[in-house]
């Protein structure tokens, strides 16, 4: 049996909708979610900030239903001015908790602006506003799949460390193996700020594979396998899926993991099970 622990530390994302029947829809996912009492919820940002607009006004959404929220703040094709005026708003709409990624380049789209790095991005938003945020930064435990090698994505995590983050939240990914070994290794770099695992759901097979070839995510082969046998058999995929991110959760509690950040997709299903099965939230 899991351990029961409501008190452990439990945080949510969500992507802003593009249509005025998503938000509708996710109003109300958001409200079954709440029964958690997430620590935060995250909303994310588009390629380039092609979102910004939609992130803003769900965080302000969030902020208004008295759920603490953290934007998702990208630098790709950012200057100092645009970041600055940004940083403006959120303090004026009440944030008080970013999440500083360098951010993914649109299709077709040149690097440009004035911050190259995450790390920049980190830095600067320190100078300018001190403490007023608490900065989220992310970390890959199976590498960047844009990275060089291991060793300089972990470079690039111990620089987003030093530049003044407050604590990390991970890609997601299934074997908890490799999360323990990366806080092991950041640890020794002397990146020794808290990490908290991204959970992602299991809900839909090719869902999966689709997100997780773009991200890098490994998917265990014996998970692959599994999910593959069951083709078109959506229940069993659930099922298997409840079971798996379950398991991974426990273990990753157990091993002294300092919270869990949920991936949502928007949805709540998923999220609220898993959690019940760990005796976690409410």
């Amino acid at each position: 049996m899991p351990v029961q622990d409501p008190s452990f530390p439990l945080s949510l994302e969500f992507f802003p909708p593009k249509t005025a029947e998503g938000m509708v829809k996710l109003r109300g996912q958001r409200q079954a979610l709440y029964a958690l009492k997430p620590e935060f919820c995250s909303v994310t940002f588009g390629a380039g900030g092609s979102t910004q607009e939609g992130t803003f006004a769900t965080v302000a959404e969030i902020l208004a239903e008295g759920v603490p929220a953290a934007s998702h703040f990208s630098c790709i094709g950012a200057t100092r001015a645009t970041v600055r005026a940004q940083l403006e708003t959120l303090r004026a709409m009440g944030v008080k908790q970013l999440v500083a990624l360098r951010g993914d380049l649109p299709s077709g789209y040149g690097a440009g602006g004035e911050f190259q790095y995450a790390s920049d991005l980190v830095a600067f938003i320190r100078a300018e506003t001190g403490d007023a945020f608490r900065l989220e930064v992310a970390c890959y435990p199976e590498v960047h799949p844009q990275a060089r090698s291991p060793e300089a994505d972990l470079q690039a995590y111990v620089a987003k460390v030093q530049a003044g983050a407050d604590s990390a939240i991970t890609q997601y990914f299934y074997s908890a193996d490799a999360y323990f070994r990366f806080v092991e290794e950041a640890r020794a770099a002397g990146a020794d700020i808290p990490v908290v695992p991204g959970i992602m759901p299991i809900g839909s097979s090719t869902q999966l594979m689709r997100f997780s070839d773009a991200c890098g995510a490994e998917i265990p082969r014996w998970i692959r396998l599994r999910l593959q046998g069951f083709g078109d058999d959506v229940a069993s995929i659930k099922s298997f899926g409840l079971d798996v991110v379950t398991a991974l959760c426990e273990q990753l509690r157990r091993g002294g993991a300092p919270g869990l950040h949920f991936y949502t997709m928007n949805q709540s299903a998923a999220t609220l099970e898993i959690a019940k099965r760990l005796g976690l939230g409410g």
